[in-house]
């Protein structure tokens, strides 16, 4: 039976954020939605939980496998915004679209995804009002009705 051996740390290549100042969001059925980016958290990738395979062979130690699908997790931040935004938010919520996420660098991330929820902050004197949105990933085209992941587009001079 062969052990696990150590592998080394290699330094990586690319370009490492600094600021997350100028990151967006973006749906493709209404890329001028009335509220303005405070925060933007991207999303990412689960591989869900381990596959027991233990058997009764098993001497010590409990065995697990990976699953084969992954989940693109939801994408979710604060922004100020204009009330106007209401019919915006109405019409997107639950419809098929397009999310672009931008990072500083000017990468992008984009999905077929739909807008799940908006929810408003408290109005309160001395604070800019905010929402809080989700954008649910379905990694499905709806135009072509077939599974479709997500797509990375580096920036240009980024790794």
């Amino acid at each position: 039976m062969a052990a696990p051996t150590p592998t080394t740390r290699v330094l990586p290549v690319g370009y490492r954020l600094q600021d997350g100042q100028y990151s967006h969001i973006t749906l493709a059925e209404d890329p001028a939605i009335q509220f303005w980016e405070k925060t933007v958290k991207p999303g990412g990738v689960d591989g869900g939980d381990p596959v027991p395979q233990t058997t009764m062979f098993n001497n010590a130690w409990r065995t697990f496998a990976p699953k084969v699908l992954r989940t693109l997790t939801e994408v979710n931040g604060k922004a100020a915004y204009d009330p106007g935004c209401i019919v915006g938010i109405v019409a997107m919520c639950n419809f098929p679209t397009v999310c672009t996420v931008k990072w500083p660098t000017n990468a992008t991330w984009c999905f077929y995804s739909f807008l799940q929820k908006v929810e408003f902050d408290a109005l309160e004197e001395g604070k800019q009002p905010e929402l809080t949105y989700t954008i649910a990933p379905t990694n499905y085209d709806y135009v072509n009705n077939v599974e479709a992941g997500p797509v990375f587009t580096a920036a240009a001079g980024t790794a």
